[in-house]
């Protein structure tokens, strides 16, 4: 039997006292072709997270990965997070928590992709037997150039100008 990560446990752990404590839990995710977050905020191939309870919905916390969803600039966004690539979980205020060495990703991880089929005997050869061959899996309505790149640390995410103003339209 192959053994249990103690990871994810720590993850629930630390976030359970984070908001026990009342501080402001974030996690710290090491972000590549398995995480799905807005790719805006990324910086350096990382992205820091608030995951309290008020800037989050349907927090779900499991052994493979955590979900949410959240609003980045007033938009709501559906995020996944492996396990695998937290680099961190703290509080805010005071930065206790703990960190994790990720030498392995959850991208790392994934299945080598399937091996060219076989071509099919040709009628000459005298086979008549059926054969499998591959058929694309549906895609993702985002473009690939999309999901998988990683900006680099020039990107600054978009500025927060003072205080807020109501615009009134007629």
């Amino acid at each position: 039997m192959p053994d249990i990560s103690t990871k994810p446990y720590l993850l629930r752990a630390i976030y359970e006292w984070c908001t026990d404590s009342g501080y402001t839990p974030y996690l710290a995710v090491k972000v590549d072709a398995a995480t799905t977050v807005p790719m805006e905020y990324v910086k350096k191939g990382e992205i820091i997270l608030n995951i309290s309870y008020g800037a989050t919905s349907g927090l779900k916390m499991d052994n493979d990965a955590i979900t949410f969803r959240a609003r980045f600039n007033g938009v709501s966004r559906e995020l996944y997070i492996p396990v695998q690539n937290v680099l961190a979980i703290y509080a805010n205020e005071n930065g206790q928590g703990m960190a994790f060495d990720v030498s392995t990703t959850a991208a790392d991880m994934a299945p080598a992709p399937a091996p060219a089929p076989v071509p099919a005997p040709s009628p000459e050869s005298g086979s008549a037997s059926p054969g499998l061959s591959a058929v694309p899996g549906k895609t993702s309505s985002a473009p690939a150039a999309e999901v998988s790149h990683l900006p680099d640390g020039d990107n600054e995410p978009p500025k927060k100008g003072g205080r807020p103003t109501l615009t009134r339209i007629k």
